[in-house]
């Protein structure tokens, strides 16, 4: 389900979806069933307005950035994986409502189930999250691949490419500081990837798995092409790209036609060890996508850079947008005030 990776392995291109990945959603999915429960409506309050004052709790930041650098994703989480779909609530505004229920093995109904868990995870979201900032989100999907797996992923949703859905496993969701980053990061792609940044390819939206569209897509856009669509000409990720990957991207899609997983992973590896001064963890040499969607983090999170690293620069690379620096001090007096336990 998710932000398109290409990994040619033996010729063959496979798309894999990790954290931010985005094929449509739905695609391979199982049939949904009608649940013998009534439709629950949940209806959120109101999002509060963020304090005026600048945002402080050093504490909680630094956990949840140790959170990412010791734990967060893996190269593994890049390979296709056996996630379940449980359930997928539509979302309108503040609220989520009209549960779609997957068919599955009962094993995880009661991961199906908890609502509390399904709220607080929404409610979590959308207190961190201005309503501005998520107007794309039109789905919210409940799946697991069991525990320390794939926690959240986004992606276009299978109707629609212009509307996106969070996905959130709900096996790895106990962590709050882990559990903040991934939401942080995930709210990167849809930043930085959604419709006002990236054109979306309808070529490539009905015809996902066709190698021959992809890359006809891609030679026709002048800009970065992420795989939803044609980065804009001033979008982020394409300055981004133009900053920070234009020299390196032909070395490194090289590895993305490793004929093994096991040799893709060996070589991204490499990659990462010969230029690791220049990311800000070890899952953002992945594709530009990650790295900006992990730097993005980074600029939420830690204190503005001092210092001269390329990673650094690309946290530094946010504060040349106003906007978004307007946008970090709301995020984190969201977080400051709304991280459980505060």
């Amino acid at each position: 389900m998710y932000h398109r990776i290409k990994i040619a392995f033996a010729g063959l291109v496979l798309f894999a979806f990790s954290m931010a990945c985005s094929a449509p959603i739905g695609a391979g999915e199982p049939q949904s069933v009608t649940s013998s429960k009534p439709l629950v409506f949940f209806v959120a309050s109101p999002t509060p307005t963020p304090t005026p004052a600048p945002a402080s709790c050093p504490i909680v930041t630094d956990e949840i950035l140790t959170a990412a650098k010791e734990g967060g994703k893996s190269y593994g989480d890049l390979i296709l994986n056996d996630d379940v779909y449980l359930v997928t609530y539509q979302v309108d505004g503040e609220e989520i409502k009209e549960p779609n229920y997957e068919n599955f093995s009962d094993q995880f109904q009661p991961l199906r189930d908890d609502w509390g868990t399904h709220m607080r995870i929404w409610e979590y979201f959308r207190a961190l999250i201005p309503a501005d900032q998520r107007t794309m989100l039109a789905e919210y999907v409940i799946s697991t691949d069991g525990t320390d797996g794939l926690l959240a992923a986004v992606g276009q949703t299978d109707s629609d490419p212009e509307s996106w859905a969070l996905q959130v496993d709900i096996a790895d969701a106990d962590d709050n500081y882990e559990l903040t980053y991934i939401l942080l990061h995930e709210f990167g792609h849809l930043l930085t990837l959604g419709p006002d940044q990236v054109s979306p390819s309808l070529a490539v939206f009905n015809d996902p798995y066709n190698e021959e569209v992809y890359f006809r897509e891609a030679a026709a856009c002048q800009n970065y092409f992420p795989g939803e669509g044609c980065a804009r000409a001033d979008s982020y990720i394409d300055d981004f790209y133009d900053r920070f990957w234009d020299e390196l991207y032909a070395e490194w899609i090289k590895i993305n036609f490793a004929e093994t997983k096991d040799s893709y992973i060996e070589q991204l590896e490499a990659f990462y060890e010969k230029y690791e001064d220049r990311f800000v963890t070890k899952y953002s040499v992945t594709n530009p996508e990650e790295d900006i969607a992990e730097s993005f983090s980074f600029f939420i999170f830690s204190p503005k850079p001092t210092g001269n690293a390329i990673s650094d620069k690309k946290i530094l690379f946010f504060y040349k947008y106003p906007e978004l620096v307007e946008l970090r001090e709301v995020i984190l007096n969201n977080v400051c005030s709304r991280f459980p336990g505060q």
